[in-house]
C-alpha cells in the first residue's frame, strides 16, 4: 500500500514566529551584489546566502585546468574545515588558534588577526555591509556567542549586543546559567539587516534544549524574530507531541547550515532530529518540526510551508546540508524549487513557492518497532524521484574483501543476529544495522548546483552503523550520551542509550565494501542520474593497485563552475581534483600532504580566477595506515600569468 502525498508540508499561514519584523529599509546583504545569476562573487559561507557552491567564473576551464598550480599557501598552526570567504580582494579565513584572520586573497599575505577565546565555529563566517559601504561586518559564533567584528580592520565593534557579543541563550531560556553556552559551527545567514541564527541543541541527552531560530539586528544585536522548532502549546505542530510536558522536549535543530532566497525573502532551514536520537518512547507523534525543510517568511519568522523527511526519527536522520535553490524546466514550463539531500539517500525537490513536491512522495510501511514503550511511525515518506544516490541495505554479499578474514566473520555474526530490514529498520534491544548510517548519505556542504541549468551535484560516503539500545549503569542516567530520564517520563519509562559503532575494522575500513564515496551527476529537469563514479581513493589500497573505492568517510564539500567543472578534495587519499562536469571524468588532481575537507572557494581578484581549499590532519576517520600529516593550511590555486 502506498499513498502520494503533497500535503505533509502543511502549506497554510499558521506558524509562531515572535517579536517584530526588520525595517523595511534595511541595507542589502552583499549576497545581493553577486550579479544575480552571475554568481561571481564568493562572499558568504558556501559562495552566497543562496548555498549553491557554484561559480560563473570560467577562466579556469575544461581546456587549461591541467595548468593549474600553486599561488600561494597560508600555515593555520592547526586543522580547520573553514570555507573561506573573499570580498574586495580581502579573504578570511580561521586559522592561528581560532583567530579570524584577513589576507590579501591574490597573494595570502596576512593583513589583521582578530584573536579569539575557546569554540569559534569551524565551517563559515558571515558577511554584512551597509548600502553605503560604509559599514561592513563579519559575524561569527564564539563560545556560544553571536560576535561582530568589523571586516576592515579586525576590531569588536562594541556597539553590537554588549560589547560586541551576544548570548544565544536569552530568548530560549530566562535564567542562561541552566544552560550550557550553545556553540555551533553553523553560520547562520545574512539577510537584509538581519542574521539568521540556528540554535544548536544543548546537549544530546532526552532534556535537550530545543533548536529555535532566532533573527537577529545585524547593527544592534538585538533579538528581532523567533521560531520555535519544538512547537510551543496551542502552536502548530504541537499535536506532534506529548501534550504533558511540551517544555521538556529538545533537539530538532539546524546543526549544519541554512539558505535564503533573497528574492522571495524566504529562509530555508532543514531540521535535525528530536532527542533522544535512537529511541523516542518520551516523544510519542511524529515530532514536528523534527526532520524538516522549513520554508519561513524571512522577516517576520512565519511558516510559510514545511515538509517533514522522516516521521518521528530514531535513526539520527537530521537533515545535513543547505537545501539548494535552482531553476528546472518540465512540461514546457521553468519551475523554481528547493533540493534537500539527505543521510538516507534521497533527494527531495520541491516548489519553492508552495512545498508542492516535483514527484510524487510515497507514504510507504516501513517495519515496526519491538523495543518497549516505542511507537515507530508505521510508514515514512519515500520519494519515487529522483533514485536513491547511496545504498540502503547492507547484507553478507557487500562485506568489504579489504578486511581481514576474522573480521570478515565478526561482520557476518552481526550480520546474522541484527535487526537488518533495510532503511527503516528501528534501532533494537538485539541489535540494528543502520545503511548508509548517520554518519553516512549526504553531509554538510557536500552538494553544489548549476542554479540556472537545473543540475546538482551530491558527494556521499557510504558508513554504515550499529546500534543497540541498553539502559544505562544505573537505570537512570549516564551513559554515553548522557541520556537519563526525561522530566516529561512516565513511571514506566526505560531511558535507553546507545552506543554508537560505525563498524570500522581492524585496518580501518568499514565493515562494507566499496565505494565508500561516490560524486552522483543529477538532472533534476527530468529527474534523473547523469553519472555517478566513485570519489577517491584509500591510499594504501591504490598502492597494491587495489582502485575505484572512493574515499573512506570523506567529508569534502563539491564546487561547480562554469567552466564545465567540478571541484572536490578527499581525505584518504590527500588529493584535490578537478572533474568533468558533464562527463565525471578527472581532468587535474593534485596531491596533498594532509586530509583535505571542507568545501574550496573560488572567486576572483584583477581578473585573474583563484580556488581556495583548507587542508590539514588526517580526516575523518583517519585512517592508522596514513603517513603523517603536513602542517594545516589555505591552499591556493591559479593558473599561471602569461
Amino acid at each position: 500500500m502506498s499513498l502520494a502525498v503533497s500535503a505533509a508540508c502543511s502549506r497554510d499561514a499558521g506558524g509562531n514566529a515572535g517579536g517584530a519584523a526588520s525595517s523595511q529599509d534595511a541595507a542589502p546583504a552583499a549576497a545581493e551584489r553577486r550579479d544575480g545569476p552571475d554568481y561571481r562573487a564568493w562572499d558568504q559561507y558556501l559562495g552566497g546566502v543562496d548555498s549553491s557552491q557554484y561559480s560563473s567564473l570560467a577562466q579556469i576551464n575544461k581546456s587549461n585546468v591541467s595548468q593549474l598550480q600553486v599561488a600561494w599557501t597560508y600555515e593555520t598552526g592547526e586543522n580547520y574545515l573553514f570555507n573561506p570567504i573573499v570580498v574586495d580582494g580581502v579573504m578570511y579565513v580561521l586559522a592561528k588558534g581560532r583567530s579570524i584572520v584577513a589576507l590579501d586573497a591574490a597573494t595570502g599575505e596576512e593583513i589583521w588577526v582578530h584573536p579569539n577565546e575557546g569554540q569559534v565555529g569551524a565551517r563559515g563566517i558571515s558577511y554584512w555591509e551597509s548600502e553605503d559601504r560604509s559599514d561592513r561586518r563579519l559575524l561569527y559564533i564564539n563560545q556560544g556567542h553571536l560576535t561582530a567584528i568589523d571586516a576592515r580592520t579586525g576590531e569588536t565593534i562594541t556597539s553590537f549586543g554588549d560589547n560586541g557579543r551576544v548570548d544565544l541563550r536569552v530568548g530560549l531560556v530566562d535564567d542562561v546559567s541552566t544552560v550550557r553556552p550553545l556553540q555551533t559551527s553553523n553560520p547562520g545567514r545574512v539577510f537584509e539587516n538581519l542574521i539568521i541564527i540556528s540554535l544548536p541543541a544543548g546537549g544530546a541527552s532526552y532534556a535537550s534544549t530545543p533548536g529555535d531560530i532566532h533573527a537577529y539586528d545585524v547593527r544592534t544585536g538585538e533579538l528581532v524574530w523567533v521560531f520555535h522548532t519544538v512547537p510551543r502549546p496551542g502552536e502548530l505542530g504541537s499535536d506532534t507531541w506529548p501534550n504533558d510536558a511540551a517544555d521538556a522536549f529538545g533537539g530538532v535543530h539546524n546543526w549544519s547550515e541554512s539558505t535564503v532566497d533573497v528574492e522571495r525573502g524566504i529562509v530555508f532551514v532543514p531540521t535535525g532530529t528530536a532527542r533522544y536520537d535512537f529511541y523516542g518512547a518520551n516523544r510519542h507523534g511524529d515530532n514536528l518540526f523534527g526532520n524538516s525543510v522549513l520554508a519561513l517568511d524571512a522577516r517576520t519568522g512565519k511558516r510559510l510551508w514545511h515538509f517533514q523527511t522522516i516521521h518521528h526519527d530514531l535513526w539520527d536522520f537530521d537533515l545535513p546540508q543547505a537545501p539548494k535553490l535552482l531553476t528546472i524546466r518540465r512540461d514546457g514550463r521553468e519551475i523554481d524549487v528547493v533540493a534537500q539531500a539527505s543521510k538516507q539517500g534521497y533527494v527531495y525537490v520541491f516548489e519553492r513557492d508552495t512545498g508542492e513536491p516535483i514527484w510524487p512522495i510515497e507514504e510507504r510501511p516501513v517495519p515496526a518497532s519491538d523495543v518497549p514503550g516505542e511507537r515507530a511511525s508505521p510508514t515514512q515518506p519515500i520519494p519515487t524521484a529522483p533514485p536513491p544516490f547511496a545504498r540502503m541495505s547492507f547484507t553478507e554479499d557487500d562485506i568489504n574483501p579489504y578486511i581481514p578474514d576474522e573480521d570478515k566473520e565478526r561482520v557476518r555474526e552481526i550480520l546474522r543476529t541484527h535487526r537488518n530490514e533495510g532503511l527503516y529498520t528501528p534501532p533494537s534491544l538485539e541489535g540494528t544495522v543502520m545503511m548508509p548510517g548517520h554518519n553516512g548519505g549526504a553531509n554538510w556542504g557536500s552538494s553544489a548546483v548549476d542554479p540556472v541549468n537545473g543540475k546538482m551535484y551530491v558527494v556521499s560516503k557510504e558508513l554504515p552503523t550499529r546500534v543497540q539500545l541498553r539502559v544505562p549503569d544505573g537505570g537512570g542516567g549516564g551513559g554515553p550520551f548522557g541520556a537519563g530520564t526525561p522530566p516529561n517520563a512516565g513511571p514506566d519509562f526505560v531511558p535507553y542509550t546507545s552506543p554508537v559503532d560505525f563498524m570500522l575494522q581492524s585496518n580501518g575500513l568499514s565493515a562494507i565494501g566499496p565505494p565508500w564515496s561516490q560524486i552522483t551527476a543529477y538532472d533534476l529537469n527530468t529527474g534523473e542520474i547523469e553519472w555517478q563514479i566513485p570519489n577517491g581513493e584509500v591510499a594504501f589500497l591504490a598502492a597494491q593497485g587495489i582502485t575505484g573505492t572512493g574515499s573512506h568517510a570523506p567529508r569534502g564539500g563539491p564546487v561547480a563552475t562554469a567552466g564545465g567543472l567540478l571541484f572536490v578534495g578527499t581525505s584518504s587519499d590527500r588529493a584535490f581534483r578537478a572533474y568533468d562536469r558533464d562527463t565525471g571524468e578527472v581532468l587535474w588532481k593534485y596531491q596533498l600532504d594532509a586530509a583535505t575537507e571542507g568545501v574550496p572557494a573560488v572567486y576572483e581578484v584583477d581578473g585573474r580566477q583563484f580556488i581556495t581549499i583548507a587542508s590539514g590532519g588526517n580526516g575523518l576517520f583517519g585512517l592508522p595506515t596514513n603517513e603523517p600529516p603536513g602542517p594545516g593550511k589555505y591552499i591556493t590555486f591559479a593558473l599561471p600569468i602569461e
